[in-house]
């Protein structure tokens, strides 16, 4: 299978996807960043912007953008995986931390949108903001609880709105919506074409840019691979999903894995019968997560979990299209739009996801050994990765910020349990959330299952 085979994003992200000449032997570098997704190019781009001596490799075993940059739902948004309560809660973090570091993810979005601008990175960003519905009297009360606690942490109305269900069903003519919530933080983005174009501007800037270059091992001050040893006096681990591969990582975080499907180009009249015209994302508070966006050439890109886990944190290109998923998108897709009944699926794909065992994201760096890290996005990478690299560039190069305050900053989730306990909790936790949404619908209840699940799978 070629590279644009990989995703609808792959397939018209706008280059070749040539590989880049591998690494040509032995070298020494300032700085060793391992892993060409938005964390590694994020951080090559803000630590050359910050100190444009430095000499930094970045080093890809396929080619940038392969993984989850390069194929998840496209969305630009200030969510970030872990509830201002919980990060209020990690040791040495407060209330007031726990609110600096969503306004940040907040600013991040539009950070990204002026690094877009000046890059003339071509990526159909669009910040149309998230619409999330409740279709059962269970979601509605999720959404208003939601409200109420953004209030309660001072959000205001512009931030977080309630929505009736003439206001949600305006935006989005989904069926059986009782409301939802609508917030502007959010930019529909083709993520391929974001990190092919930040592959180039890295490039531009004098980062050395080496794929199909494995890193077989990182230990402080070098990183091994099949073409030599690259030594640094900082080393950075930008692997997300793919880290459970590296010689003692395997149980720092699992890959899950998130499936997408994109229709046909829809035309004018069928979008009307669909709405998003201002091209807001989209979801809903099933307990199964759902997303969504229509996409720079007018098809309907929408996604979700439910696939399993697969043993030992098996990463497996056979993992990334499973037909009882796909099938399940195609369902939910139509039980939403029911003019899509007819259209055309033409792209089908996935990939694997990073999530800690504690569910927070984290960054850090540690000057005595000189390794630095941050992932763990729990499928929230694509502005939490451009927070992370400013946040290691100022870690890095020893400037005093506020990023480097930010209650993230430092955290080490603990391991995850050695199998089989994790495949079995794992997928017992996706399995009752598919049939908590179906209790919901049937008694329009909350689900007891989900309420009993919720500490396994990030809730509270």
């Amino acid at each position: 299978m070629s590279y644009a085979d990989i995703s609808l994003w792959h397939e018209t992200c706008g280059d070749s996807l040539q590989p880049r000449p591998a690494l040509p032997g032995p070298t020494d570098v300032d700085v060793a960043i391992v892993g060409a997704g938005f964390t590694g190019l994020w951080t090559a781009y803000y630590l050359k912007r910050a100190d444009p001596a430095l000499r930094i490799a970045v080093l890809e075993r396929e080619v940038a953008g392969f993984g989850a940059s390069g194929r998840n739902g496209g969305w630009s948004s200030a969510l970030f995986p872990t509830s201002r309560a919980t990060l209020a809660a990690l040791p040495g973090s407060s209330r007031g931390a726990a609110k600096r570091l969503y306004v940040e993810m907040r600013a991040t979005v539009d950070e990204i949108a002026r690094v877009v601008e000046a890059e003339q990175i071509d990526c159909g960003f669009h910040k149309g903001g998230t619409i999330s519905l409740a279709r059962t009297p269970s979601q509605l009360a999720r959404a208003k609880a939601e409200v109420t606690e953004a209030r309660e942490w001072g959000d205001s109305e512009y931030d977080v709105r309630l929505l009736s269900s003439v206001e949600a069903g305006e935006m989005l003519h989904a069926t059986e919506v009782l409301g939802g919530v609508y917030t502007p933080h959010c930019a529909r983005i083709h993520p391929a074409r974001l990190a092919r174009g930040l592959a180039r501007a890295v490039e531009r800037l004098g980062v050395d840019l080496y794929e199909q270059t494995a890193a077989t091992s990182i230990q402080p001050g070098h990183v091994d691979t099949p073409h030599g040893r690259v030594r640094a006096d900082v080393v950075v681990r930008a692997t997300e999903g793919y880290t459970p591969a590296l010689p003692g990582l395997q149980r720092a975080v699992i890959p899950v894995y998130s499936l997408i499907v994109a229709t046909e180009a829809l035309s004018p009249s069928v979008w009307d019968r669909i709405g998003l015209a201002d091209r807001p994302t989209f979801t809903d508070y099933r307990h199964l997560l759902i997303y969504g966006q229509r996409s720079m050439d007018d098809r309907l890109v929408f996604g979700g979990r439910g696939a399993p886990y697969h043993y030992n944190s098996t990463i497996d290109p056979r993992f990334d299209r499973e037909p009882g998923v796909f099938a399940a998108l195609r369902e939910a897709l139509v039980d939403l739009f029911p003019a899509l009944r007819a259209v055309r699926i033409t792209h089908q794909w996935g990939g694997p996801l990073g999530i800690a065992r504690d569910w927070v994201a984290s960054v850090g760096f540690d000057r005595g050994s000189g390794l630095a890290w941050a992932g763990g996005y729990v499928g929230d990478g694509v502005s939490t990765t451009n927070l992370a690299g400013r946040t290691l560039a100022d870690l890095v190069t020893g400037r005093d910020s506020d990023l480097t305050t930010l209650p993230w900053v430092g955290h080490e989730s603990r391991d995850w349990e050695p199998e089989p306990l994790r495949w079995l909790g794992v997928n017992a936790g996706l399995r009752a959330m598919a049939v908590a949404d179906h209790e919901e619908r049937v008694t329009k209840r909350e689900s007891v299952i989900a309420k009993a699940m919720a500490p396994l799978v990030g809730g509270h």
